[in-house]
């Protein structure tokens, strides 16, 4: 969807990062003025999440009949960075980045924006700590139906997209928390829940295989598990993820190994006796 500018904002005397728009080669003219169109509107509406968690916009010029996206520069290193070179993280760090994220969700979510692209390299942990979720450039608003595209492509990163996003091309606040629990699932395990060879694979598992089995989710199981539920009717809400992440971030460090999660009457993958909720 574009490139990111590391770059300096001369008046103000500050580094910005500065996201340049380039639609995909195979568009229509008709479908990039749309996707031009389209970024400017969905700018407007992300410079409104006024979030710690959500990485600040600052402005959109045009230059070449093309927008430009400047933002907050966030010195960090994504998820998918730290892993790569750490390896996975422990069950608790994880759950304190999903607590992070999952604010920046709910924040967005009210304001009736949709992320549509939450994954380990669209979340920076900054150098001093501050968890920030970046890149709406696949955002839409709620009950949207996506960017236009060819019939039956869905942009996104097919191993993070919700199995109702694959099949249908469609989004709501649903399909932004499978992705969530695709990206814990990521971060403690290594991989994502659906790690195939190719994209084709990947989401031919998706649409007929359960998640991968946890190794190392430990307490993160039951939150996970109810994440990544296929029917999104019976997934956990984000009311009901929060404490399930609390729980697991203030758990001790202890070996970790395959979690199981209970179901409560409504179908919903949930921890026995969770913390409640924290404002």
């Amino acid at each position: 969807m574009g490139r990111v500018w590391l770059a300096r904002d001369e008046m103000l005397h500050r580094d910005v990062a500065v996201k340049e728009v380039v639609p995909p080669s195979w568009l229509a003219e008709t479908e990039r003025e749309e996707l031009r169109l389209r970024t400017l509107r969905e700018a407007r509406t992300a410079a409104r999440l006024n979030h710690p968690n959500v990485v600040r916009l600052y402005d959109v010029v045009h230059d070449r009949e093309s927008p430009w996206i400047v933002m907050e520069y966030v010195p960090s290193r994504s998820v998918q960075q730290i892993i790569s070179a750490e390896g996975p993280l422990t069950p608790q760090r994880t759950a304190r980045i999903g607590l992070a994220v999952l604010a920046a969700l709910r924040a967005a979510h009210a304001a009736g924006v949709l992320h549509r692209d939450v994954k380990p390299h669209n979340v920076l942990v900054a150098d001093d700590g501050r968890v920030v979720l970046t890149d709406f450039g696949l955002a839409t608003f709620d009950g949207g139906d996506g960017l236009m595209t060819g019939p039956g492509t869905v942009l996104g990163s097919p191993q993070f997209v919700a199995p109702e996003r694959a099949r249908e091309g469609v989004s709501d606040a649903r399909t932004d928390m499978w992705s969530l629990g695709a990206t814990l699932y990521a971060t403690v395990e290594g991989q994502s829940p659906y790690a195939r060879s190719s994209a084709m694979a990947t989401l031919s598992a998706l649409a007929t295989e359960p998640p991968d089995p946890m190794r190392r989710a430990g307490p993160l199981g039951p939150v996970i598990t109810g994440l990544l539920q296929r029917d999104p009717w019976r997934r956990l809400t984000a009311v009901e993820a929060e404490p399930l992440l609390r729980t697991a971030a203030a758990s001790h460090d202890e070996p970790v190994g395959p979690a199981v999660a209970t179901l409560r009457s409504t179908g919903r993958a949930k921890a026995p006796n969770p913390a409640e909720p924290v404002a």
